[in-house]
C-alpha cells in the first residue's frame, strides 16, 4: 500500500483542516500529492482519479472498469457480493423465518392493542358497576325516607283515629 492517505469522494464532500479550514476533499488529497511531489497540479488533479469508486457512481458506471483497477480488493469483493444474489439452502429458511418474524411482530402488536382494549374495558365497567351501586344507593334511601314517611303518616293517622274515636263515643 503507499503511504497516500486513500479517500471515497463524492462531489460536496468537505473535510475540516486546523491550518487551512474547510476544504473539498479532493483539494486536501492534491495539496498532501503537491507536497510529496513539490509539482503544481493541474486543472484535472482537482477531479478524483478514475480508479478510486466515489458514493456517487451506480454498479453500472463501475462495471466497465477493471476489477483490479478498483481502489481495494476487499471492497471489490463486497460489491460482487452485493451483487449477485444468495444461492445457498438457507436463503429459504431465513426467508421463512423472516417472514415468521414479521408475521409475530403483528401478532404482538395486535395483542398489545387488544390487551390495552381489555384494560379499558375492564376500567369501563368497574365504572358503570360503582354508578350503579351508587344509583341502588340512592334508590334505597329515597324508598327508606318513603317507607319512614308513610309509618309516620300511619301512626299519626291510627292516633288520630283512636282520638277522634274516643271523642266521638264520649260526646252526647
Amino acid at each position: 500500500m503507499s503511504n497516500e492517505p486513500q479517500f471515497l469522494s463524492f462531489k460536496g464532500l468537505k473535510s475540516y483542516s486546523p491550518q487551512e479550514g474547510w476544504g473539498q476533499v479532493n483539494d486536501i488529497v492534491q495539496n498532501h500529492v503537491r507536497s510529496q511531489d513539490g509539482k503544481k497540479p493541474s486543472a484535472a488533479a482537482h477531479q478524483p482519479s478514475p480508479e478510486i469508486p466515489t458514493l456517487t457512481e451506480t454498479p453500472e458506471q463501475t462495471q466497465g472498469q477493471d476489477p483490479t483497477q478498483m481502489f481495494d480488493p476487499l471492497i471489490t469483493e463486497l460489491f460482487d457480493q452485493l451483487r449477485s444474489p444468495p444461492t445457498d439452502e438457507l436463503t429459504q429458511t431465513w426467508r421463512t423465518i423472516a417472514a415468521e418474524v414479521n408475521l409475530l411482530t403483528q401478532r404482538m402488536a395486535l395483542h398489545r392493542e387488544l390487551t390495552d382494549r381489555l384494560e379499558k374495558l375492564d376500567t369501563d365497567i368497574a365504572g358503570l358497576r360503582s354508578t350503579i351501586l351508587h344509583h341502588l344507593q340512592e334508590v334505597q334511601q329515597a324508598a327508606d325516607q318513603q317507607l319512614t314517611s308513610a309509618r309516620l303518616r300511619a301512626e299519626v293517622s291510627a292516633l288520630a283515629q283512636s282520638k277522634l274515636s274516643a271523642k266521638l263515643k264520649n260526646s252526647p
